[in-house]
Order: C-alpha cells, then sequence, then structure tokens
C-alpha cells in the first residue's frame, strides 16, 4: 500500500482461523493486504478494487458478515512498519526490516521494506517455501522466482548461491517493491520482469511459485516445459483442500511428486521432473 492512496477497508467478523485463511485465498489477487486477529481479518483493497457484490459472492457461502468503508488517505507505508515484526525459519533464515537488529543465530537474513505486497513472510505459505528451500541444491542453479511479491524468494535463492534468477510479478507495486529490495539485500544480478506469464522461453534448474491455486491449475503445464531434467518445482499459495486437483493435474503433466508439507492448513508442495 503506498502513501498517501485511498484504500477501501473490508473487516470480517467473528470468523475463525479456517474462515481466515479461505478469506485470504479467495481474495489475495484483488487485495493489498490483510491484518489478521484472533477472530477477525482486515483486507485493504485499492479504491475501486473491490465491489459489494464480489465479496457477497466470497461471504455468502461462507456465511461471513462483513463491514466495508473507505479509508482516509494516510502513511501506509509508516503505519505497516509500526506492525512488522521479523519472521525466523527455524535456525535457517530471518526476515526483518531495516530498523530491526540482526540476527546472529541462523544461516540467512533477508531485510526488506514492510511494504503491503505479498511475501514478507508472515504468511504460511511464504513461510514453508523458505523452509523447503532449505533442502534444495541452489548451487550454480538457474532460478524462476514466478509471481515474486516482495521479491523474498528470489532474494534467498540467491543467497543460497543460485547462478542466475529471474523473478516476475504481474503487479507493478510488487515489482517496485522487489526491486528496492533486491538493492537492499546487493542482489543487483536478480533480473525482475514485470509479466503474469509463466512462459519465460528458458530452461530452469528450480522454479519457485507462491501464487494461488487458479494460477497454478492454469500454468502448472508451462512451469513443467520450462523445468530442466532433474529439475524441482516447489508450489503454495494453496490450501491443504487444494492438494488432489494440483497433484491430478501436476501428475498429468509428466511431474513426480516427491513431498508434501502443513502449517495452519497451507500446503506447500515439492515435484520433480
Amino acid at each position: 500500500m503506498s502513501g498517501g492512496a485511498t484504500y477501501t477497508e473490508v473487516v470480517f467478523l467473528n470468523i475463525t482461523a479456517n474462515i481466515s485463511e479461505l478469506l485470504i485465498a479467495a481474495l489475495a489477487d484483488k487485495a493489498d493486504g490483510f491484518e489478521e486477529g484472533d477472530t477477525r481479518l482486515k483486507a485493504f483493497f485499492s479504491e475501486g478494487q473491490i465491489t459489494e457484490a464480489e465479496l457477497d459472492a466470497v461471504c455468502v457461502p461462507l456465511q461471513v458478515t462483513y463491514e466495508m468503508s473507505e479509508l482516509e488517505p494516510q502513511n501506509w507505508n509508516a503505519l505497516w512498519e509500526s506492525n512488522f515484526d521479523p519472521v525466523v525459519v527455524d535456525d535457517f533464515v530471518a526476515v526483518r526490516a531495516s530498523f530491526h537488529s540482526p540476527f546472529d543465530n541462523v544461516a540467512q537474513e533477508i531485510v526488506i521494506n514492510p511494504k503491503m505486497s505479498f511475501g514478507t513472510g508472515h504468511h504460511a505459505t511464504t513461510w514453508l517455501m523458505m523452509q523447503q528451500m532449505r533442502g534444495i541444491s541452489f548451487g550454480g542453479k538457474r532460478v524462476f522466482d514466478f509471481g515474486t511479491g516482495t521479491g523474498i524468494l528470489a532474494i534467498l535463492a540467491q543467497k543460497l548461491g543460485a547462478a542466475a534468477v529471474l523473478a516476475t510479478d504481474i503487479d507493478e507495486w510488487s515489482i517496485e517493491n522487489a526491486r528496492e529490495n533486491f538493492e537492499i539485500n546487493h542482489c543487483a544480478g536478480i533480473r525482475l520482469l514485470q509479466s503474469g506469464s509463466a512462459e519465460q522461453e528458458a530452461r530452469f534448474d528450480v522454479i519457485l511459485a507462491n501464487i494461488n491455486k487458479n494460477v497454478l491449475m492454469e500454468t502448472i503445464p508451462q512451469l513443467k516445459l520450462q523445468l530442466a531434467p532433474g529439475g524441482t518445482l516447489l508450489l503454495s499459495g494453496l490450501l491443504e483442500a487444494d492438494e488432489p486437483e494440483i497433484v491430478e493435474r501436476a501428475v498429468e503433466t509428466g511431474l513426480v511428486m516427491d513431498d508434501k508439507f502443513l502449517k495452519n492448513n497451507w500446503l506447500c508442495l515439492k515435484f520433480h521432473v
């Protein structure tokens, strides 16, 4: 969320953690950011980005009520910074902002500007992707981060020794944020491209895709075709209930499933070709 812009705030009331996860999954393509509480969820949308009809289509089947209001322009980045806490994935990687103290007990450290692009590490899917990247050999590899968001996975891939990293995102704000984060982490070698296409006319040893079920169902065939022999595809942005369809789609394209990982009903899947 950019400073001075006008946003629509939607507050979903009296919901469980599972319902919160379903709402985030359903609205992730439109929302600029989320703020989760124990029994409520706030979603923020750019002006004109969401309608009541679209919200009703999501909320009525889930029997969820919501309150919708327009927010006055303010310094959203300063507000986001005040609520940003470091994220630590075991002793493997820590994600912090520049105003946090450095960590000295992790193998890797990533510093990001805490803007409202998806992928700060707080969401279970980003956390899972980072955790599972620990078990992948990135040394000298070619990596494609499809839907890079803040750029956090591309940064981690380069820090783990990747020889070449391509990061793409369809959203202009995410591209701007990722570029800033690459500079902060001295990752000048990452190629950044604004694109919604999964077809990049190249071969990659590792493909990272933390997006959502609908996009993955459409693009798994293209992603598979771009995997080099022996390559690894790591997918998330998925709920546990999405597993059967995603696995079926992947297997029918010729991918072999290696493992699955769960956190708070969110799913990460690992495949090879």
